[in-house]
């Protein structure tokens, strides 16, 4: 994204660039809580030339083409917290049947089942929010944004919710890195700050809301 034009949103321009440019040069890989998997680098840009043939669009159209990516990113991050919750889940139900105390396994105990079902309900609330969202987005819905944000926050907070849960539901062994909790549990977390945080998130749905709620309703 370069400054092409006026002040504001209407003079920013997108551009495509080939990443081994003259100029650009990318900076060490940022050791993170989680996402391991995914480097995280700074990207400096120092004199490199672009030619106007690598404009992705049209002139002062990059603020559009950033707004649109990010209504289907929130849906993509909201997807991963869904995913890495059921996969969490569905490890703490096999363990809670297979795990023994007093001579009974862990899932005929009440409070333990309480706190399942919980869970189950959370997380499937959060994936019919995230498939509404994803509906109003293919069908270019009116609110389609305030949907995607909804969803967002939503599922990125249940799903942080259910890998906490089921952290505790393994106990002390949820927090050794021979299981695959810890690591659910800090891959998570990070999804509550991508793609706009969850503040910014209620900021979007509270603005809408009040100025026309019943049209989300």
């Amino acid at each position: 994204m370069a400054r092409t034009g006026e002040s504001g949103a209407k003079g920013i321009s997108a551009f495509v660039l080939d990443a081994a440019s003259k100029g650009i040069s990318y900076g060490r890989k940022e050791p993170k809580m989680g996402w391991n998997s995914q480097p995280t680098r700074a990207i400096t840009f120092d004199n490199v030339v672009v030619p106007t043939a690598q404009i992705l669009g049209q002139e002062g159209e990059g603020f559009t083409f950033a707004m649109k990516g990010l209504d289907g990113g929130r849906i993509n991050i909201a997807t991963c917290s869904v995913g890495t919750a059921q996969h969490a889940l569905n490890l703490a139900i096999q363990y809670l049947q297979e795990r023994k105390q007093f001579g009974k396994p862990l899932a005929s105990f009440q409070a333990l089942q309480f706190n399942v079902a919980d869970l189950v309900t959370e997380l499937v609330a959060a994936r019919q929010m995230v498939r509404l969202a994803a509906f109003k987005l293919d069908h270019g819905h009116a609110d389609a944004t305030t949907y995607c944000a909804m969803a967002k926050r939503f599922a990125t907070d249940v799903g942080f919710k259910v890998c906490d849960g089921v952290l505790q539901l393994f106990g002390g062994y949820g927090y050794i890195k021979e299981y695959s909790l810890e690591r659910h549990f800090r891959d998570v977390r990070v999804h509550q700050i991508l793609e706009g945080t969850n503040e910014i998130m209620r900021l979007i749905i509270a603005r809408r809301a009040l100025d026309d709620g019943e049209s989300i309703l």
